[in-house]
């Protein structure tokens, strides 16, 4: 019965397609200005890493200029920590599972043979920053401990920079030049791009930028003098009897950015108490001159401190739902015109034996038909719309795409919202009299 009554909402699109096309037009603009806003809220606002979201956390300490307002929340502390304070706390015996320390920087990367020179981003960090974040390995794997404390010379690279460098193969054991200096590759990582890019969430742009293409020893890159590329506050001068790069490491600037890794509540609580009791430490020597303020934030609680999903991007997805809502109530219009004007194939129909649930039924089959056409045609607007916000926001690919999730919700939102918008004209229709139709035939 369902193939007989989509062959006959067919036809009745067939006979109609000025009307048809008019509906599939408001159901695809509707769908695709929706799912255009939807997609990059859903993408931003997802967990990045499910599986260990909630013993991963954020470490801040509140270090600021004592004359600076109060500190209420996490949101009034500035996320990073100075480069003092973490690498301290790597070398500490903690209660955490795993720690690591980092920042971003770059450098030039000269590529062997023709192709010019270009900068390359790299994350400065320690080898636990792999088995930590769950980085997934195509050729090698992490460097140790060992060659953290060496300051070596080596690097991890990503699949897409083995992919330019080397034509894809395994490139364990070569070398890449970063402004004078060769480093030794030791592990290309696969594809890998955490949405958001939460363990460096300082602001939005830096959470939703791609993932570097190099990481190598954090002591290194101090060794290299790279400084850090992305915010750097700082709100006392650094001590004039140092060299300027000493300085800005012992200052007080907040520049890098600190993970632990606690399996259980107990480790929370322990972890918690530790880094109060090396901030009430440091009192004694005169920094932390706010009062006594440290947190630690899950993945999830990290995205709202740092504010990843803004509210004007909330407003967005509203303002193109109500547009949604627009395109349906036209639909509805549309609708009630096109079943109104085929009462009499209707009557015909009621009059051959037809009953008013079949009537209901053909004509909702229609409706879906027509809702499944919009929801088609609004993944075509839907990815026109993307690569605009594409077009705008440059570097940001992985946040512009539909998935098959948000392919599957294009699909259904359409089809629902048609269903919806045509059973009261589906209604309607199937309650009109037979016999004073037929009599005004």
């Amino acid at each position: 019965m369902l193939n007989y009554y989509l062959r006959l909402a067919l036809a009745s699109m067939r006979r109609t397609p000025v009307l048809s096309a008019l509906m599939v037009l408001a159901l695809g603009l509707g769908i695709g200005a929706f799912m255009t806003t939807f997609t990059v809220y859903y993408l931003m606002s997802g967990d990045p890493i499910p599986h260990k979201s909630d013993v991963l956390f954020a470490v801040q300490l509140d270090n600021w200029d004592p004359n600076d307002d109060p500190t209420e929340s996490a949101k009034d502390v500035q996320p990073q920590i100075t480069y003092r304070d973490g690498t301290w706390l790597m070398n500490a015996e903690t209660p955490a599972s795993r720690q690591a320390h980092m920042y971003g920087t770059g450098a030039v990367l000269v590529p062997e043979g023709d192709e010019p020179p270009f900068e390359e981003r790299i994350r400065a960090t320690w080898h636990t920053f792999f088995e930590m974040f769950d980085v997934p390995f195509l050729y090698g794997q992490p460097w140790s401990r060992v060659e953290d404390n060496d300051r070596a010379s080596i690097a991890i690279i990503g699949r897409e920079l083995n992919d330019r460098l080397f034509d894809g193969e395994n490139s364990l054991g070569r070398s890449i030049r970063l402004d004078d200096s060769f480093f030794q590759v030791v592990g290309v990582i696969d594809d890998w791009q955490p949405v958001p890019r939460f363990y460096h969430a300082d602001g939005t742009s830096r959470a939703l930028a791609d993932t570097e293409q190099i990481f190598i020893p954090m002591n290194r890159a101090i060794d290299q003098e790279w400084t850090p590329w992305g915010n750097t506050n700082c709100w006392k001068a650094n001590d004039e009897d140092l060299p300027p790069l000493e300085g800005f490491l012992q200052g007080e600037c907040v520049w890098t950015q600190f993970w632990a890794e606690l399996e259980t509540p107990r480790q929370v609580a322990d972890y918690k108490e530790f880094l109060d009791n090396y901030v009430r430490e440091q009192k004694k020597i005169g920094r932390f001159e706010r009062p006594l303020n440290t947190f630690i934030s899950d993945v999830m609680e990290w995205m709202e401190v740092n504010e990843i999903v803004r509210n004007d991007n909330r407003v967005l997805v509203r303002l193109s739902f109500l547009f949604l809502l627009v395109c349906v109530l036209n639909t509805v219009g549309l609708l009630m015109a096109k079943f109104m004007g085929k009462g009499g194939e209707v009557a015909l129909r009621r009059a051959m034996g037809a009953s008013r649930r079949a009537v209901f039924q053909q004509n909702l089959v229609e409706v879906g038909l027509i809702g499944v056409l919009g929801g088609l045609a609004g993944i075509g607007m839907a990815w026109l719309g993307l690569r605009a916000v594409e077009s705008l926001y440059r570097g940001y690919q992985h946040l512009v795409h539909l998935d098959p999730v948000m392919l599957a919700t294009a699909i259904f939102t359409a089809t629902v919202f048609a269903v919806l918008a045509g059973m009261y004209p589906v209604w309607r229709v199937s309650r009109l009299a037979p016999a004073s139709l037929l009599k005004t035939q």
